[in-house]
């Protein structure tokens, strides 16, 4: 696994605090910094990643964190108080909106909650939030703000074990939470004998590798400065 980072209506949330794209593995450090040293290292790592994705987006898409991160806003001012009291955070949450979460996505939900660890507010949280971000087109692990795939087993097998524990041929999670979905309603995710005689076996059980979202971020951040330094 890679090294941690070192140490209201929707239009109402706008991430605004500060002018200009935000630099996330910047502003991952410093939400993490400004939590806590004590609990779980591992939560403090995942939990600051996740929200710098979900205010990074925020900011470049003039939306609500609610919106990029799926938790409402009780639960973010009660996540953020207690995890990452920045000022940023703070401010952003308590103008969150209400979450609605589609057909789809509240079936994922559903299932992260169902083979949670425990039912602590964190495990919940995590399950709206990875949920949510499952929405997204990139690798799971990418739109989490991870480092890379191996953050997203560990996050998995730590919170959500017995999810975690059935995928034994590793296959990518975005497949395996919908494999496990037509399962439960009693149909074959595809019409191929086994995974092996698949024309789609890649797809389902390629690399996922590529660079994570928070340093795409940080380098398109670094061109636009480098951009207003010239004009």
């Amino acid at each position: 696994m890679s090294q941690p980072i070192r140490s209201q209506p929707e239009g109402a949330a706008r991430v605004s605090s500060v002018d200009g794209p935000l630099d996330g593995l910047e502003l991952a450090r410093a939400l993490k910094d400004s939590g806590s040293a004590d609990g779980d290292p591992f939560w403090r790592e995942v939990f600051s990643r996740l929200l710098a994705i979900g205010l990074v987006e925020a900011r470049a898409q003039e939306t609500s964190l609610t919106s990029t991160l799926g938790l409402d806003a009780i639960d973010l001012r009660k996540a953020i108080a207690a995890h990452a009291p920045h000022p940023l955070a703070v401010a952003v949450a308590h103008r969150a909106s209400i979450a609605i979460r589609d057909d789809e996505e509240q079936m994922v939900f559903d299932l992260l909650v169902a083979h949670g660890v425990d039912e602590a507010p964190e495990t919940r949280w995590l399950a709206a939030m990875v949920a949510r971000r499952a929405m997204q087109p990139n690798h799971l692990w990418q739109d989490l703000g991870l480092a890379d795939r191996s953050w997203l087993n560990e996050l998995l097998r730590r919170y959500f074990p017995a999810l975690h524990a059935g995928n034994t041929a590793d296959m990518k999670w975005k497949k395996y939470f919908y494999r496990r979905l037509c399962e439960l309603e009693g149909f074959a995710l595809c019409t191929a004998p086994s995974c092996r005689e698949c024309c789609d076996f890649d797809r389902c059980f390629g690399a996922e590798d590529g660079e994570s979202l928070l340093a795409q971020r940080r380098r398109a951040t670094e061109r636009m400065s480098d951009m207003r330094h010239l004009s």
